[in-house]
């Protein structure tokens, strides 16, 4: 019975505070007020494009983080509902081609419409929406993009904090299930990535198993001998969006392997979690 007792503590909206507490510790207070102000947006507007898009500026800034000069195939492995996407194709080299690609057809629809309304004729033709599963798209082809996104779907806390259904249906269980799920498309999109490509990890969690944790097992799967892979410091390119979005550069932190955009720190924006990483030849 005891067993049964303290494992439900661990569950529902007590068990998220416990959980979240011990990791942040005094921190933990300032972060979930942060969540409770107002959400970031900033407005994205490409010129020539139907509509404008409105998204976090830790989303904008994690997408400027992917180095694009000389990159002709580029995939986002998890692209709906379409931010990062439209971040990417706006900057994309003239000659390259952008695939986004979403899982679920009901998103995948909702990316196509964003792709469509949110930039213009010139640039949506070489954007390739598609829907298929990122994890098992490696079983199909190999080292054949030159930059990869992978915003992966995660525990996202903050929307979890928002929804009091879901704030009562969380359990530590379910940051297993999704972890069990990056891995699947963390190690499917390593595979696609061609050598001396570039490969963006990013989540909106912040659990450290979700972020530097799926690092750390990409570094133990694929960089046996040391010389495979390299964690590279970002470089975002502000002024290659200055028409077409107006954000400051946010306050970022140092993690282990990447970096983390806290709202507590950014005025609201974020969280966001991301690691670039170069594959080597």
């Amino acid at each position: 019975m005891k067993q049964k007792s303290d494992k439900s503590k661990c569950t529902g909206s007590a068990g998220f505070e416990e959980y979240y507490s011990s990791l942040y510790a005094e921190r933990w207070q300032s972060i979930k007020e942060a969540f409770t102000g107002p959400a970031d947006s900033v407005e994205y507007h490409v010129s020539g494009a139907e509509k404008p898009y409105y998204l976090d500026s830790a989303s904008i800034f994690a997408a400027l983080c992917l180095p694009l000069e000389g990159a002709e195939q580029i995939v986002d492995l998890c692209a709906a509902p379409g931010g990062k996407t439209l971040v990417l194709a706006s900057r994309m080299p003239s000659d390259a081609v952008l695939f986004s690609n979403e899982r679920s057809p009901q998103r995948k629809h909702r990316l196509s419409v964003v792709v469509q309304e949110c930039l213009p004729p010139q640039i949506n033709e070489r954007v390739k929406v598609s829907c298929s599963d990122g994890a098992t798209w490696c079983t199909r082809q190999s080292e054949c993009f030159d930059r990869v996104l992978l915003d992966a779907p995660c525990s996202s806390e903050r929307h979890v904090m928002a929804d009091p259904k879901y704030l009562e249906q969380w359990s530590p269980s379910r940051i297993k299930t999704v972890t069990m799920e990056q891995w699947a498309l963390l190690s499917s999109a390593w595979r696609l990535l061609k050598k001396g490509g570039y490969l963006l990890y990013s989540t909106c969690a912040l659990c450290p198993q979700e972020n530097d944790g799926m690092m750390e097992k990409l570094v133990k799967k694929f960089n046996k001998d040391g010389n495979s892979l390299s964690f590279e410091q970002p470089e975002p390119q502000l002024e290659q969006i200055k028409n077409f979005a107006k954000i400051s550069l946010p306050t970022f932190e140092k993690t282990e392997y990447g970096y983390m955009i806290m709202p507590d720190m950014a005025e609201g924006a974020g969280p966001i979690y991301f690691s670039l990483i170069k594959k080597r030849t």
